[in-house]
């Protein structure tokens, strides 16, 4: 499973103030804390806390980059800022994200190509969040075929099938997972698949409990990437499970230590 660290974004309090005073220790702490606990990539969102994202997206990429040659996915809605953070990269890069308008699409889709980054689709568009499969299909079909005509590779794409909070639609998450597993047959070679794991079990009280439940059903739908918390070890341990489970990593008795020493 690739794991993208959720925890460099602006909305939480800590991260909010260290961009604002430029206090760098406490983003380069939170990164490698991340990476310690099982991240593979680590996602860089401003946030609301940010006067001026398009300067401070290119800061935290920089102090990132001074402790990790980890990817980093650019969290952003407004282009400028995803291509501000796309020039300062080292090493691979993930647009997270763009959302199933040709209007956003033509514009993201050759900053991806530009750069050679990886790209989130968002299985959304202007008429709002999809209310079944079919309609989470459609708007997937389309993203696949967009980047085909472009040119840019869908080995590279990762689809997000928008994961919705269960304590207001939970008659969504089953048709959520199955979209997961119909994602992977619309083309050859196959898009990946992606979620924003924590929208979920946002609101409800047992957070962590409806996060790894859900993670380690979507995994077993085929789920290929992940936006989460990888410092909630309760659920990174679900993970490591599911996987043993389903054959994507070798039984050991001490599984959980081998698959963190890897």
């Amino acid at each position: 499973m690739f794991i993208i660290g959720e925890l460099i974004n602006g909305m939480y309090k800590n991260i909010g103030d260290a961009i604002k005073a430029k206090d760098k220790a406490v983003i380069q702490k939170c990164a490698l804390e991340q990476l310690e606990a099982g991240a593979s990539a680590l996602d860089i969102n401003c946030g609301p806390a940010s006067r001026k994202p398009v300067e401070d997206i290119q800061w935290l990429v920089e102090i990132v980059q001074e402790v990790t040659d980890k990817p980093l996915a650019l969290d952003s809605s407004k282009p400028q800022v995803i291509e501000s953070g796309l020039k300062v990269i080292k090493n691979k890069s993930i647009i997270n994200s763009v959302t199933a308008d040709e209007e956003k699409l033509s514009v993201i889709v050759p900053l991806a190509i530009k750069y050679n980054s990886s790209l989130i689709g968002l299985t959304m568009s202007a008429k709002g969040i999809p209310q079944n499969k079919d309609q989470r299909l459609e708007l997937a079909a389309m993203i696949v075929s967009f980047c085909c005509d472009q040119g840019f590779p869908v080995e590279n794409l990762y689809l997000d099938p928008i994961v919705l909070p269960v304590n207001v639609a939970q008659s969504q998450i089953r048709e959520i997972l199955e979209s997961i597993r119909e994602f992977k047959i619309i083309s050859e070679p196959s898009p990946k698949t992606v979620v924003g794991l924590s929208n979920v079990s946002q609101g409800t009280c047992t957070r962590s409990l409806i996060n790894r439940t859900f993670l380690a059903m979507a995994v077993a739908c085929g789920l290929d990437a992940a936006i989460l918390d990888p410092k909630d070890k309760e659920l990174m341990d679900a993970l490591i499970a599911a996987e043993v489970i389903l054959n994507k990593q070798i039984y050991c008795d001490s599984y959980l230590d081998a698959y963190r020493k890897k």
